[in-house]
């Protein structure tokens, strides 16, 4: 395992379902339940997105045909009724498209996905060019990390690091991804920190700290 921080891009599905902007509503509709997802970028060229289509985007049409007044005198503003008027994805599409690059943070996509309200996010180069897509299960893959993984970072990245001189005192427990720190220590002013920084560590679920001042009696 890398000493790096995981990327986007160590997660990510490579493998894009993705429409033209002439796609027609049956058509993105069909994609999206043949393969299972809940949205799809809309490329052109050789790649480049140009906006997204959801679900929620296909449902506004459903919504148009209700016809109590309420609803029909809402849907009759701003983007809302062109959408629901309409059948080509370059119509039905939200643009520009939110999307992340390869080399984000997962924290920082996570966290993009929560501000714009989005399940997935394309993923796309400098030049705008479709390199995958990363979805909310995507981000979650770091905690299917084995213990004995985690196991080995938080002793070589975090105890050896802030311990040098007793880090061969200090005992690296993994059960489920709860991380248990035990043993005696000679600085116990660093035990905040090291809890934080094995909190920090990439599927870590939660930190046991157990550490004690060496006894030099």
């Amino acid at each position: 395992m890398s000493d790096q921080p995981f990327t986007v891009a160590d997660v990510m599905t490579k493998r894009v379902v993705a429409v033209q902007p002439g796609a027609e509503f049956k058509e993105i509709l069909a994609a999206m339940e043949r393969w299972g997802v809940t949205a799809v970028p809309v490329i052109e060229g050789e790649g480049r997105v140009v906006g997204v289509v959801s679900e929620a985007d296909l449902l506004l049409k459903e919504e148009f045909h209700d016809h109590r007044l309420g609803l029909v005198e809402q849907l009759h503003r701003g983007k809302a009724m062109a959408k629901a008027g309409s059948r080509r994805a370059e119509d039905l599409m939200t643009s520009p498209a939110v999307t992340v690059d390869p080399g984000a943070s997962l924290p920082r996509a996570a966290r993009l996905m929560a501000a714009r309200r989005v399940k997935r996010l394309p993923v796309v180069d400098a030049s705008g060019t479709i390199q995958g897509i990363v979805s909310r299960a995507d981000l979650l893959k770091v905690f299917l990390r084995t213990d004995e993984d985690l196991a080995a970072e938080v002793r070589r990245e975090v105890v050896e690091h802030l311990f040098p001189l007793s880090h061969r005192q200090v005992e690296v427990r993994v059960d489920g991804g709860v991380v248990t720190l035990s043993g005696e220590i000679r600085d116990t002013a660093r035990v905040p920190l090291a809890a934080r920084l094995t909190r920090a560590v990439e599927g870590v679920v939660d930190v046991r700290c157990e550490l004690t001042a060496e006894d030099r009696t």
